[in-house]
Parts: structure tokens; C-alpha cells; sequence
């Protein structure tokens, strides 16, 4: 059976839970769309996230990989387009790291974009009444740096058929509450619309399969 793997990260900033881990957790050996679907807790610490994630998918050998993270302030359902070669942290990461204009890779491409159907998500999500949009900028923190790991990796000839990319989601309502003000999404709203995710761009990609077979 083929494999999607699904990442969120642990709390980080002095927050209790990070929204993405508690929604993902819940996906964790789901079948959807005739995949199975593998979930992996990554830490909020630069490098060692990127780490982390790449063994998963040695270990895993997905067809499709999507990671989510929290963005507090954000009201919707962000599906990240690019993730830039930069790391610049606004805040220290869990093990006190706090890097100032430093590339992810050494003299690798200044930006990578998602290969995942994002318009088409986006659209998908909105006529399930979800809340959602594409994002231009996965900041600069630990999620654009997992994302452009991510993208660096499948990069690589030996993973040119998976594809792969980020998504970004609010605080919980719990967090909101403790910054008010603040939007929010519930663990209910977000899993469906991660399952949606997944749903839509697998079909797109068994859509792209079925099309490309026609004309050989």
C-alpha cells in the first residue's frame, strides 16, 4: 500500500501544545484514498527537525509527504507556495538557538516551491467550507526551514516522484484564548481539512497518472 507521511511539530514559544502535533497524531495510521498514513512528531530545533524528517522518510518511503505547522495570528488554513533559503529566528528555538541570516543549505537554490496541487486544495477546501489560502511566505523560522529540507530532499533524483509540501494552521482555541484577539480553528476543522488535503492531492496526482497514460 502506498505511503503518505504527515508531520507536525512539539510546542515551542512557551505554548502548552502546538496545534499541528495534536491534529496529526489523530491521522496516525488512517487509511485515505487507498494510502496508508504515517505521522512523526518533529522538534521545533533548527537542523535537527530537518534530521528527523529525513529519516522518517528513509524509513518511511512515502509517495507524498506533508508537514504542518502553527501560526499564531493566522485565520485560515495557509498552504504554503515556497520556502526561501534563509534562517532567521525571531525567537530562540527549544534548544536556545536563534540564527540570524544563515542559509539552510550552502550555496543551495534560493527558494523551493511546493510540488503539491495548492490552488487546487485551496479551492477543494473553500467549497467544503473551510477557511483556506495559499500563503507566499512560510517565514523564516523552523517551519520554512523543514519545508525547504523537505523540498531539498525530494529534490534529489531518487525522490522525483514523491511530492511534498507545507501547511500552516492557527491556534487552537484553548491558545487563542490566552491571546485574545487572536484567531482560531478547532482540532475538528483542521482534521478534516488535512484529510481533505490529502484526498485532493492524491487524486490529482492518480488523475495526472491516468492522463499521462492515455497518451503513450
Amino acid at each position: 500500500m502506498r505511503k503518505v507521511l504527515v508531520t507536525g511539530f512539539d510546542p515551542f514559544g512557551g505554548e502548552r501544545v502546538n496545534p499541528s502535533w495534536e491534529v496529526v497524531k489523530l491521522l496516525g495510521d488512517l487509511e485515505l484514498s487507498g494510502a496508508q498514513i504515517v505521522v512523526r512528531q518533529l522538534p521545533c530545533v533548527f537542523g535537527k527537525a530537518i534530521d528527523a524528517l529525513n529519516a522518517a522518510i528513509d524509513e518511511v518511503h512515502p509517495e507524498m509527504v506533508l508537514c504542518v505547522g502553527q501560526a499564531g495570528g493566522r485565520s485560515d488554513f495557509s498552504v504554503e507556495r515556497v520556502a526561501i533559503n534563509i534562517d532567521d529566528a525571531r525567537i530562540p528555538d527549544n534548544e536556545g538557538n536563534e540564527p540570524v541570516d544563515a542559509p539552510i543549505v550552502a550555496d543551495g537554490p534560493v527558494a523551493y516551491f511546493s510540488s503539491l496541487p495548492i490552488k487546487t486544495i485551496v479551492n477543494g477546501l473553500r467549497e467544503s467550507g473551510i477557511p483556506a489560502s495559499v500563503s507566499q511566505t512560510a517565514g523564516t523560522y523552523v517551519c520554512n526551514h523543514v519545508m525547504y529540507g523537505l523540498m531539498h530532499r525530494l529534490a534529489h533524483p531518487s525522490c522525483s516522484v514523491v511530492k511534498g509540501g507545507f501547511i500552516h494552521i492557527p491556534y487552537l482555541p484553548e491558545q487563542a484564548a490566552k491571546h485574545p484577539g487572536e484567531p482560531s480553528m478547532s482540532v475538528h476543522t483542521v482534521l478534516n481539512a488535512l484529510e481533505l488535503t490529502i484526498a485532493i492531492a492524491l487524486h490529482t496526482e492518480q488523475d495526472l497518472r491516468i492522463a499521462e497514460g492515455a497518451t503513450h
